[in-house]
């Protein structure tokens, strides 16, 4: 990946980070989705299943031997160990294809992985720009209540289990605003995008 600007796109749930990801897919960025791969690292047959199966019992199984996420998330959720446990699994098995991809990334590439717990898991100094998709709180409840048929509760309990909004700024090289109108994030995608090109022609 020499001669690659690498981005690491993060935001609270709902903040709009998808959005973004998929406009800088279409300026031509590279997007290396954390989600997708942690949800392919444990597809049936994988290692990672069988390693969830193995630390979690076969009750995490749906009846077609996939990974029944509902049946894991209430086992993991209010409880630290299962989580560590979980993400022990996961975790290296997400960063080691995210790094595959990275390293079949063409030269002068804009990288960008999309990673919605980069703050949270320290990964923010191995970028060379770290981009937070931001949304007021009540807005990204809101969301999640009428978009994802959440109650305010849950959605309340998801922002919660996430890193602050001050934490994610402080981690911020760009912040895109998005408690407006699509086209106004877009518009702020665009404008990134555009820098991120000289950046790549005019490397530092």
């Amino acid at each position: 990946m020499s001669d690659a600007v690498s981005v690491g796109l993060t935001g609270g749930i709902a903040s709009g980070k998808s959005a973004v990801s998929q406009r800088m897919a279409e300026h031509g960025a590279v997007i290396i989705d954390a989600d997708l791969i942690a949800r392919q690292v444990v597809e049936p047959g994988s290692p990672g299943l069988e390693a969830i199966v193995e630390a979690f019992g076969p009750d995490v199984l749906a009846e077609d031997g996939a990974l029944d996420r509902a049946a894991l998330g209430r086992r993991v959720f209010d409880d630290d160990d299962a989580r560590e446990l979980l993400n022990s699994i996961v975790h290296p098995r997400v960063r080691a294809e995210a790094a595959r991809q990275r390293d079949a990334a063409a030269a002068g590439s804009i990288v960008v992985e999309d990673i919605p717990l980069l703050v949270e898991s320290g990964q923010q100094d191995r970028f060379d720009l770290v981009v937070v998709v931001h949304a007021p709180a009540e807005e990204r409840i809101r969301r999640m209540v009428n978009q994802r048929g959440m109650s305010r509760d849950e959605a309340l309990a998801r922002i919660r289990a996430q890193a602050s909004d001050e934490q994610r700024a402080a981690a911020a090289d760009v912040v895109l605003d998005n408690s407006g109108t699509l086209e106004q994030l877009y518009a702020q995608v665009d404008e990134l995008m555009v820098n991120l090109a000289q950046r790549v022609r005019t490397p530092e």
